[in-house]
């Protein structure tokens, strides 16, 4: 395991170690959500439904490790990847640092704590539904960028 870099998060992502990439991750767990895509429009709509390993209490994967095993279709997050894909949140670091964007105030590279997160609302730790006890994935329609989104609230 090699050493992270001074403020490496203020680097170009494709010049990031793997650990640098991976430790960039501020573990908001909206990436592991199910999505729906509308199939009129292609629109994609985000759910508060959790991929089977998330955590639902924390937002971190069971077995990160050993994901792929277990969920086939999940993605490893790679620079390319962040900059096609759609459905990632606005808040999200990658997304953010691919944009040339600072880290939100309260990523845990600048806080320390994964607490901060919490408490600004940016995690959906406590606020998702694990897929194995969810239902039907359309009567979990989310909008995790919208302030207040009553869908958290009545998840879980």
């Amino acid at each position: 395991m090699g050493a992270l870099r001074d403020r490496f998060w203020e680097l170009d992502l494709d010049t990031l170690s793997r650990e640098e990439w991976e430790a960039l991750c501020d573990g908001c767990g909206k990436c592991c959500l199910h999505k729906l895509e509308d199939e009129d429009t292609g629109e994609i709509l985000q759910t508060n439904v959790a991929c089977k390993l998330l955590d639902t209490g924390t937002a971190r994967c069971r077995d990160y490790r050993h994901r792929k095993a277990f969920v086939p279709d999940c993605l490893r997050l790679t620079p390319r990847l962040v900059k096609t894909v759609s459905w990632l949140p606005q808040s999200c670091a990658y997304i953010r640092r691919a944009r040339g964007e600072p880290l939100p105030d309260w990523h845990h590279l600048l806080t320390g704590s994964h607490d901060a997160m919490i408490e600004a609302g940016a995690s959906i730790a406590g606020r998702c539904i694990s897929e194995t006890v969810a239902g039907p994935l359309e009567h979990h329609l989310a909008d995790w960028d919208a302030p207040g989104d009553a869908n958290w609230d009545d998840a879980g």
